[in-house]
C-alpha cells in the first residue's frame, strides 16, 4: 500500500507544479463562445463595423435635454448590412419610443443617449448595449436578458441611459439609429 501512495505522490506533485507554473492566465478556452465571438469580430471587420460595448444603466431620476436632436421613425429592427454580419442576432426591444441625445458633440466628451422602450413582456432585464460604427452611420443595439425563476418586472416600459465614452467617436456626421423588434429611432450626430 505505501507503494501506491508514494507512486501517486511521485506523480501528483510534478503534475501540480507542472499546471500551475505553465498554466494560460484568465478563462479556460470554451470553444463554442469563443469561436463564435471570434467569427462575429471577424465578420464585423470585414464589413467595415466596429463594435463598441456601451455602459448600460437604468437611471433613477430620468432626465431631459432641452437641447435634444429630433428623431425620426427607422425601420424596424437590425439594418440589413448589420444582420448580415452578426452571427447571433440581438435580444432587442419591442418598440423605441423615444430619445433624449444631443445633435452634436465632441469627440473627446462622452456622450450620453437617454431612451424610452418596451419590452415584448415582464420577463426580461436590461442586459447592455452594443455600438457598431461605420464611417458614416452608427447602429445602436440595447440587449435585454431573461429574468430567471418566476421574477417578473415591475413594468414593460424601461428607461435607459447609455454613455458613448469619451474619444469612441471620430470627428464627421452620422446618422444614428437605436434598434428596436418593431420599431427604431433615428437622428443626425454631428461629432467636433
Amino acid at each position: 500500500m505505501k507503494w501506491i501512495a508514494v507512486a501517486i505522490l511521485v506523480v501528483i506533485v510534478p503534475y501540480t507544479f507542472l499546471t500551475l507554473h505553465y498554466r494560460k492566465p484568465g478563462p479556460a478556452f470554451r470553444p463554442y463562445e469563443d469561436m463564435k465571438n471570434r467569427a462575429n469580430t471577424l465578420r464585423l471587420l470585414s464589413a467595415g463595423y466596429q463594435r463598441i460595448t456601451l455602459e448600460a444603466m437604468r437611471p433613477a431620476l430620468p432626465g431631459g435635454n432641452a437641447l435634444a436632436a429630433p428623431t425620426a421613425p427607422a425601420a424596424a429592427g437590425v439594418p440589413g448590412s448589420l444582420k448580415s454580419t452578426l452571427v447571433d442576432a440581438p435580444s432587442l426591444p419591442a418598440e423605441i419610443l423615444s430619445v433624449t441625445a444631443a445633435s452634436a458633440t465632441s469627440a473627446a466628451a462622452a456622450y450620453p443617449i437617454q431612451f424610452t422602450c418596451t419590452l415584448p413582456d415582464n420577463k426580461r432585464q436590461l442586459a447592455g448595449a452594443e455600438l457598431y460604427v461605420r464611417p458614416d452611420e452608427i447602429v445602436i443595439t440595447p440587449t435585454f436578458e431573461p429574468i430567471t425563476g418566476g421574477l417578473l418586472a415591475r413594468t414593460r416600459e424601461n428607461v435607459i441611459l447609455l454613455t458613448v465614452p469619451g474619444g469612441t467617436l471620430k470627428p464627421g456626421r452620422y446618422h444614428v439609429t437605436i434598434a428596436g423588434q418593431q420599431s427604431s429611432r433615428a437622428w443626425t450626430l454631428q461629432v467636433h
